[in-house]
């Protein structure tokens, strides 16, 4: 059952698919008993090439007020070279994640059936603000023979142990409380040594959890070969970025997986969103697998409190037995009928 309250929430429909797969999303939603009232805000590829710009001060500060944010899918279309490389991603996704102090990327998974995860959960989960994305570095003497490029990776005690603790109280929760550092401390002795120390200090309020660590390229290997080793992987913004692609073609494929770019403290709107791309190859030939988006939705409600209405979404969607090249509208429909 709802709790009865109406959520405001933002919806990014984007680019490509976007707008086809959140629509499909908030249609489950409601189906599931939760009350929305949307605002649409064009924000993407599309707004950048009509207006020259991604989001203003003012948008921002609008999208910080809602209850929750659904994105769709950001991007222009392969081989469109008129958007230069980092505008749409450090002008929205990444000024969304800073600006809305998003810490926490929580990406769960489950391996479909078939693939070589079948059936086995864990979760990832990513620091979300700083790292190498947070932008520290310059070009020195640029596009000459001299030229220096450096690019920083921040980390800070504060947004490690922060993002630590939120994946502790993940693993707690499991029926075989384990989590698993992954770095690279053998070469990055600084930042690496910083999440070691806060792994142990934090590990040592969750005392039935069981505390592992993995070199990244280690763990690439055993994502592969056996990914039942994991409960919850906790890492920094660029490992997690990586292995959270490599984690979806492991359980099934990337049209499966679902985020959620947290704020655990509620101070501001969270964001949710499927982590697959726009595929403008497909857009309204109603090919678009919603079931990544769905799940999105599935993660807002459990952030929203809608525990009850989360895990019927994600029942149904766990036990979808269609293919799903069957389409958007009759997946949709499926997932509506097993409500």
């Amino acid at each position: 059952m709802s709790n009865g309250r109406t959520y405001r929430v933002a919806v990014l429909g984007g680019d490509g698919i976007g707008p086809e797969v959140v629509n499909a999303a908030l249609e489950v939603v409601r189906g599931a008993g939760v009350e929305l009232r949307t605002t649409h805000y064009e924000l993407g590829a599309a707004r950048y090439l009509r207006d020259g710009f991604v989001m203003d001060d003012a948008t921002l500060e609008e999208l910080r007020a809602f209850d929750a944010i659904l994105l769709g899918a950001v991007g222009p279309a392969i081989g469109d070279t008129r958007i230069p490389n980092g505008v749409l991603e450090r002008g929205l996704l990444l000024r969304l994640r800073f600006g809305l102090d998003l810490y926490v990327n929580y990406r769960p998974f489950r391996g479909v059936a078939g693939s070589i995860a079948d059936g086995h959960e864990f979760a990832i989960v990513r620091e979300n603000t700083e790292g190498p994305y947070a932008g520290e570095g310059g070009v020195l003497r640029r596009a000459t023979p001299h030229e220096v490029a450096t690019q920083g990776s921040v980390n800070t005690r504060f947004g490690v142990e922060r993002c630590v603790r939120y994946a502790f109280e993940r693993a707690s929760k499991l029926a075989r409380p384990r989590l698993t550092l992954v770095h690279k401390t053998n070469v990055l002795t600084f930042a690496g040594d910083l999440w070691s120390r806060v792994v142990a200090d934090v590990g040592e309020e969750f005392g039935d959890v069981e505390v592992d660590y993995n070199h990244v390229d280690a763990a690439c290997i055993y994502l592969v070969e056996s990914p039942e080793r994991y409960g919850v992987i906790v890492t920094d913004n660029l490992f997690g970025d990586i292995l959270s692609d490599l984690a979806g073609a492991v359980t099934g494929g990337i049209g499966f997986a679902a985020s959620a770019n947290l704020n655990p403290a509620k101070t501001g709107a969270s964001l949710f969103e499927p982590v697959h791309g726009a595929a403008h190859d497909i857009v309204g030939s109603g090919r678009a697998n919603p079931l990544a988006a769905i799940s999105s939705a599935t993660l807002m409600l459990e952030h929203l409190g809608e525990g009850d209405a989360a895990s019927k979404i994600a029942r149904a969607v766990r036990d979808f037995s269609g293919d799903v090249t069957l389409g958007t509208t009759s997946i949709t429909q499926e997932i509506l009928g097993r409500l």
